[in-house]
């Protein structure tokens, strides 16, 4: 059996390792465009800022360890069209050469790539995405050469980490936010301490502003926006993602939401013998009960397992996302599962909401920390999301948040668990529990 793998990093090495250990016998060739495999996207903001001091650090496997696991991985190689009818896909290689592989099975696993804003000045030396390690190579010798300022277009997941990842490094630093709020995949109260926290560090945060140039000659000098100038000699472009699907709609698949490609449980595409996985493709969300576009890594990993599994003959299945994330800006985490109001809103749910502010810690040992949690749950008691946002580790307690959600739990369900206690770690009342206490508390009333 000849499997084919189109993507080296997350959903890709992860369908490869599968498949190879669920069927030795097989022929695993995988075909990426870059020159590093198996990295750690995720890791790239915290090499920027010298918390991960080494490239090879963010390297999980390199192709020589993959190769001793008898998976054939091919860098440098671009694969231009599938071709499912002769169950080929065309490649061509470093040297130019265009050859055909047949396959078996594939496995599309083509990732995602910055989304390019529509403004004059995007290719300016200066200007950059977090994308790939030799794009955050080039940020470092920048910030090397002395970078002093630096405007970030974009106040998700990656413009906020990259925030973190510059303050580490001393730069000055303005965010730029298109929207009313940062952190967009929270509540407007929630991200309100966001905003607040960046700017009591000197980060100059500026929402409902447009973009309109990054300008400079040959070199950036500074962005132009509806408010005025704001000079600069680094901007970094994190105004979202988008899926690289367009190999699979030339080949005929389906593609959904948002243009990443329409699989099943299994990882199938609407073409026989071909799965898909990771940020291509679309998950299954289990509140949403449809399929949504949130690219996250855990979620490439678990699609490329299943996937690699179901290739050689396997039946598994992927369970689903509740939409579960968490980030770190500068000493503040914020975590979020679930629904927002705002999703609950256009699926047509009236959810209540309780917020409270609790310590991280006992409030007798050093240092107790403060964090806020907001549960949203409906007239029944069952939960539908929940948002953290505090200090040193608060915001990881969202997966107590998340594990409620798989199960279904109700604010009832959650105030009765039986959650760990040690003034280090929490005060005798969790966080989730106290949450949850004040939920049951309003459906009394």
């Amino acid at each position: 059996m000849q499997i084919v793998v189109i993507g080296a990093v997350a959903a890709g090495m992860s369908a490869a390792s599968k498949a190879k250990r669920a069927q030795p016998q097989a022929r695993v060739q995988v075909f990426g465009r870059e020159e590093h495999v198996s990295y750690a996207a995720c890791g790239l903001p915290y090499y920027i800022g010298g918390v991960v001091a080494q490239q090879r650090n963010l390297i999980a496997r390199t192709r020589e360890q993959f190769a001793q696991q008898g998976i054939e991985v091919n860098t440098g190689h671009d694969v231009t069209q599938i071709l499912p009818q002769q169950q080929q896909i065309c490649v061509q290689t470093p040297e130019g050469r265009e050859v055909k592989v047949p396959y078996d099975k594939l496995i599309i696993a083509t990732g995602a790539r910055p989304k390019r804003p529509s403004i004059p000045g995007l290719d300016l030396d200066g200007v950059f995405t977090v994308s790939t390690i030799p794009e955050t190579e080039k940020i470092r010798k920048a910030i090397t050469a002395g970078v002093k300022r630096a405007v970030i277009i974009g106040g998700g997941y990656i413009g906020l980490e990259t925030v973190d990842a510059l303050h580490l490094q001393g730069v000055e630093i303005t965010l730029l936010q298109r929207s009313h709020q940062v952190a967009g995949t929270i509540d407007p109260d929630m991200a309100e301490l966001v905003q607040e926290h960046m700017q009591s560090k000197g980060v100059d945060v500026q929402t409902q502003v447009q973009v309109e140039e990054i300008f400079g000659s040959q070199t950036v000098q500074g962005v132009r926006t509806d408010r005025g100038d704001i000079p600069c000699d680094l901007v970094i472009v994190a105004v979202g993602v988008q899926p690289n699907s367009e190999l699979a709609q030339g080949a005929g698949i389906e593609l959904g939401v948002k243009g990443a490609i329409q699989v099943n449980a299994k990882m199938e595409t609407s073409i026989p013998n071909i799965y898909a996985a990771g940020d291509c493709a679309v998950a299954w969300h289990r509140l949403y009960q449809d399929n949504a576009y949130i690219p996250l890594g855990t979620t490439a990993n678990k699609q490329g397992r299943i996937a690699g599994e179901n290739a050689v003959g396997g039946q598994a299945e992927f369970d689903g996302i509740v939409g579960t994330g968490i980030m770190k800006v500068l000493d503040l985490g914020i975590g979020r599962t679930g629904l927002s109001t705002r999703e609950a809103n256009h699926l047509g749910k009236g959810l209540e909401t309780v917020t409270v502010d609790v310590s991280n810690r006992a409030r007798y040992y050093p240092n107790p920390g403060q964090g806020r949690v907001k549960l949203l749950f409906d007239g029944e008691g069952k939960i539908w999301g929940a948002q953290l946002v505090g200090a040193d580790n608060f915001a990881k307690r969202i997966d107590v948040f998340a594990t409620a959600l798989h199960a279904s739990f109700s604010v009832q369900d959650l105030a009765g668990l039986d959650l760990s206690y040690s003034p280090p770690f929490s005060p005798v009342w969790d966080p989730a529990l106290v949450a949850a206490n004040v939920a049951q508390s309003k459906l009394e009333k």
